[in-house]
């Protein structure tokens, strides 16, 4: 009898509506009155910055992910740039490492921001309510992965219609209740822009901004079910990004236009506040249980995602075996499923929701993203460019750009988080040895002597 294997299901809307649902989450509307309490009335720029790293990012997951679209997206594509039998095995293993830790604190993020916001409508007074009610969404995710693919993309698609008409409302309610001017260059105009960008509170307001455009890359991790993916994971990498950004700008400008700042930066339950102002306390609670709604849709998309990581790695013969088991009948890699899932309802229950907001990019730079963009300029000096279905334009420009500012925001996260990440990829190099050692894989392979 044949093994299971990935099935090619996910067309271009169904795969633009996973990246989109996975970027909104529970994040522009924790982050944002984070956002203007680093930023003050400047805070439209940190939502632009966010967008433009996306935007170059973009480019390099656009070009690796349509030359190379298969199950596991950096594992594939940093074991190809590095070498598959030398430091390619090193990066995408620690690669995989990582995310058996950063995708169920992204799951924890969701779930705890999912929390905060359900204490609107049914308040939370004991310290073990939130954890429950966390913990409860992550078994309940679990549940509704458990499934093949192409329900899943049905599903998806469903959950992506009421993510956009959340914004929509939330949009509509600002752009038809203005109170406040909101600026979009600070005081001195374009003069003041470097001071203004180069500034400490940017950083700060980089990681929030960031952690909420995270996701537009969740194609790439199914790029084994996307059908014709040399044009739909480009085109789906593009429309999430471009889309997001307008709708986190006009939410942004919607809120700051009702809200001043300063009132919105001490808010909690900013939409609830939002919506309230305008339309009662009523409608506040029908907004409440939609940004519900939204959180629990992006968390779908993270599971769903990262739960081809580990699988493919395992049935790479790079990391255990058991990660690489496929249902028998419904085709998905259901041990990843269970593990991750597992994890992140542990963590929902241990962490903060600040402190997880800033480990995840920590934890995720110097070897996905930095490592990332380093190795598709190795694949480009070592294959050409000639087979590539998708160039990014200005190469190298883009990278190094790229480059630069995952360094610079992995700086801005502080000797904490920065520590703790290069804790991990110590760990994960040791790890990684010993498991070499007892494969007899590089660099413990044993050379043939010359008869």
């Amino acid at each position: 009898m044949s093994q299971p294997t990935l099935q090619r299901r996910l067309g271009l809307v169904q795969a633009t509506a996973l990246n989109m649902i996975d970027m909104v989450g529970i994040g522009p509307f924790v982050t944002l009155p984070l956002v203007m309490g680093f930023m003050g009335p400047n805070f439209l720029l940190a939502w632009l910055v966010g967008a433009g790293l996306a935007l170059i990012d973009g480019l390099i997951w656009s070009e690796l992910g349509a030359a190379h679209p298969e199950a596991g997206g950096s594992y594939r594509f940093l074991k190809l740039a590095y070498g598959e039998q030398k430091w390619g095995r090193l990066m995408s293993f620690l690669y995989v490492w990582q995310t058996l830790v950063q995708a169920p604190l992204v799951l924890a993020s969701g779930a705890i921001g999912f929390a905060q916001y359900f204490g609107y409508l049914v308040p939370l007074t004991e310290w073990w309510q939130p954890k429950l009610v966390s913990g409860a969404v992550v078994l309940l995710l679990i549940v509704l992965l458990y499934r093949r693919i192409e329900d899943i993309g049905k599903l998806g698609v469903m959950l992506w219609v009421g993510v956009l008409g959340l914004m929509g409302w939330l949009i509509f309610g600002g752009l038809t209740h203005p109170n406040h001017p909101v600026a979009w260059l600070p005081e001195g105009g374009f003069s003041a822009l470097p001071g203004v960008l180069l500034s400490a509170a940017m950083g700060q307001a980089a990681i929030k901004t960031i952690y909420s455009y995270l996701g537009y890359y969740n194609v790439c991790h199914l790029g084994g079910e996307i059908v014709n993916p040399q044009r739909v994971i480009p085109r789906s990498i593009f429309l999430s990004i471009l889309g997001i950004m307008a709708l986190y700008l006009l939410l942004n400008w919607s809120v700051g236009t009702v809200i001043p700042w300063q009132e919105a930066s001490k808010s909690e339950f900013i939409v609830s506040t939002f919506v309230a102002k305008i339309y009662g306390a009523g409608a506040a609670q029908a907004a409440t249980a939609l940004v519900l709604l939204v959180a629990f849709a992006s968390l779908f998309a993270v599971l769903l995602g990262y739960s081809r990581i580990p699988y493919a790695a395992a049935a790479d013969g790079e990391f255990l075996p058991i990660f690489a088991k496929l249902h028998p009948t419904k085709q998905f890699p259901y041990v990843s499923l269970l593990i991750l899932g597992g994890v992140g309802f542990v963590f929902s229950l241990l962490f903060r929701l600040g402190e997880v907001i800033t480990a995840i990019l920590a934890m995720r730079i110097l070897v996905q993203f930095v490592g990332q963009a380093v190795g598709l300029m190795l694949l480009r000096r070592r294959r050409g460019t000639a087979a590539l279905p998708f160039k990014m334009p200005l190469y190298p420009l883009p990278v190094l750009i790229a480059i630069a500012v995952w360094l610079l925001v992995f700086w801005s996260t502080g000797p904490k988080f920065m520590l703790s990440g290069l804790t991990v990829i110590v760990l994960g190099v040791g790890v990684f040895l010993l498991w070499s050692r007892r494969l007899g894989r590089w660099p413990f392979e044993k050379k043939e002597l010359p008869l």
